[in-house]
């Protein structure tokens, strides 16, 4: 879900510093990724919308991305606003791999250090649980959209 631009910027404030062709790596890594074509539910907090990972510019291309991902059909994205009442869980980047066998599932967290990944069943359970709430407190996929849209505007 991020642009080139933005995958170098997050992978530049790693601790300790990449070498410039891990970083390069890295970079290939995560884009190649993003070619894999499977349903895809997304949550994302306001503060991730927000917070600029490089420049003006790169931060604007990144809110255009998801706009136009958020199109697709094997999408949907829903956005959590600052303002929504009771709501205090947005903590870091969380991705939830599940499938059809709940104990193959993969939690993965980026950590200053990289990135951390999570398959004890118990953990499992808590972020599932955590990701149902999410989903339950976001804003509809057009709402979302909409919201996205205003904040790109604003850049």
């Amino acid at each position: 879900m991020q642009t080139e631009n933005y995958a170098r910027a997050v992978f530049s404030g790693r601790v300790p510093e990449l070498a410039e062709d891990e970083l390069e790596v890295r970079v290939r890594h995560r884009m190649a990724g993003q070619r894999i074509a499977v349903p895809y539910d997304l949550v994302i907090h306001e503060s991730a919308l927000r917070i600029r990972v490089g420049d003006r510019v790169g931060s604007r291309a990144q809110l255009d991305k998801l706009l136009g991902l958020s199109e697709a059909d094997d999408i949907t994205m829903r956005v959590i606003p600052f303002d929504l009442d009771g709501f205090a869980r947005a903590g870091s980047t969380m991705t939830y791999v599940g499938g059809p066998v709940a104990k193959l599932d993969t939690v993965v967290r980026d950590v200053p250090h990289g990135s951390a990944f999570i398959d004890s069943e118990a953990q499992l359970g808590a972020f599932r649980n955590r990701f149902r709430r999410l989903e339950a407190v976001a804003l509809d996929p057009q709402r979302s959209r909409d919201f996205i849209n205003r904040l790109a505007k604003e850049l």
